[in-house]
Formats: C-alpha cells, sequence, structure tokens
C-alpha cells in the first residue's frame, strides 16, 4: 500500500474519534500498519484534531522508530507497536479515553455484554485488564494479554481506556465506537434496575450471524 493513501485513511480515522465525542481536547489517537512494509501511520503527540492533516502523519517502523514525519509520534506508539508484533492479524489500533468505557475502567470492571448488538460486535464482554503507565511497551502487553480467549476487538485498561484493534483501521474505530455506545447503554440501565443478560448460547449465535453473515 502507498504511504500517502494510508496516511489519508489514517487521518481521516482519527477525525471520526471527535466526531464521535470519543476524546477531549488532543487525546486518543489512531494508528494503521501496512502489511507490506509493516511500516505504521500513527497520529502526531499532542497536537489538536483541527491541526491534523494527512502530510503531519508519522511513519514508523514495526519497533516505533520514527521512519518519515517532522513531529513526534504519540505517546502511545510503543504500545501499538507491540500490538502489531504480537497480533498479526490487526492493521489498525485505537485508543480513546470515551467516558463511559473509561467509567468502567476506573472502577476496574470488565462492560458486561447485555444487548444483541453487543453480542454482534463483541461476542461477550468487554474485558478490562490491569494498569500500566504511559510511554513503554507495558500498556501494549497488557492490551494483547487482555484481549486473550475473547472475541472482543477492544477492551478497557484500569484507570486509563479504551484500545481497540481491527483487520482495518477502520474496523478498530468501528470497535472504538460501539465500545463507548454499549458502555453507555449498560450505565444507564444499571441505573435503571438490574439489566436481562443474554444467554451464552444466544450471544455465541448473535455473534456467529453478524460475523458470517451480516452485511454485504
Amino acid at each position: 500500500m502507498k504511504l500517502d493513501a494510508l496516511r489519508k485513511r489514517v487521518w481521516a480515522m482519527n477525525l471520526e474519534l471527535p466526531r464521535n465525542n470519543l476524546v477531549a481536547w488532543t487525546s486518543g489517537n489512531v494508528s494503521a500498519r501496512d502489511p507490506e512494509t509493516n511500516l505504521v501511520v500513527i497520529k502526531p503527540s499532542g497536537v489538536t484534531f483541527d491541526d491534523l492533516s494527512p502530510e503531519n502523519m508519522v511513519v514508523v517502523d514495526i519497533d516505533g522508530q520514527v521512519v518519515e514525519g517532522n513531529l513526534k509520534p504519540s505517546s502511545d506508539t510503543a504500545s501499538h507497536c507491540v500490538i502489531y508484533r504480537a497480533r498479526p492479524d490487526v492493521n489498525g489500533v485505537v485508543h480513546t479515553h470515551s467516558r463511559y468505557a473509561t467509567a468502567f475502567a476506573v472502577l476496574g470492571r470488565e462492560i458486561p455484554c447485555y444487548t444483541t448488538a453487543m453480542g454482534d460486535e463483541f461476542g461477550g464482554p468487554i474485558p478490562c485488564g490491569g494498569f500500566a503507565l504511559i510511554g513503554g511497551e507495558e500498556i501494549g502487553q497488557l492490551v494483547v494479554e487482555t484481549l486473550k480467549g475473547y472475541h472482543s476487538p477492544s477492551c478497557i485498561l484500569q484507570n486509563h481506556g479504551v484500545f481497540a484493534v481491527g483487520a482495518t483501521v477502520e474496523k478498530a474505530v468501528q470497535a472504538a465506537v460501539m465500545t463507548e455506545d454499549n458502555a453507555a447503554i449498560v450505565f444507564i440501565a444499571q441505573q435503571m434496575g438490574t439489566p436481562i443478560p443474554i444467554t451464552p448460547e444466544n450471544i455465541a449465535k448473535l455473534h456467529h450471524r453478524y460475523t458470517h453473515v451480516y452485511g454485504q
């Protein structure tokens, strides 16, 4: 894939974060990996979303070393690269501090599967991993470990926020959007009463239909 095209896709997907109310100010980031070259395009650090452009996206190698770009890459770059190295099926990673999902993270609680939409997209609960400081590879390692054994394309990390992955950058952003939407629904339902669970058998059927039948 040509890097100019990937820069445009990553820039466009970063703009989906404020558009879907998943970020505040400069928080959050989107990256994509080119499976042909293993190069990663990621949002620059500390730049407001209004000031982003395809040209100021930063290109790094799979170990996080800058290959192209005049700005510093996201402070989460090392963790994105850990995920890409561990998951060859993943070509897009998204990180947000979206409000409802992060509220569950602050409590160290997984987001339970109470909606058919969540059964479709996540095939069960959205797991919650432990705590790690920002800036190194530890967060990426936690994401990889937390997602093991789950169908979910996203997880939350304690006191931090959401990490979502996908076979494409668009799929990763979709997972981040759906994570927040379902976290909000679950939170509101829990304030109103006791949510009615969906049986594991029906969750499995929902997820299979969505991944094998739904769409074009």
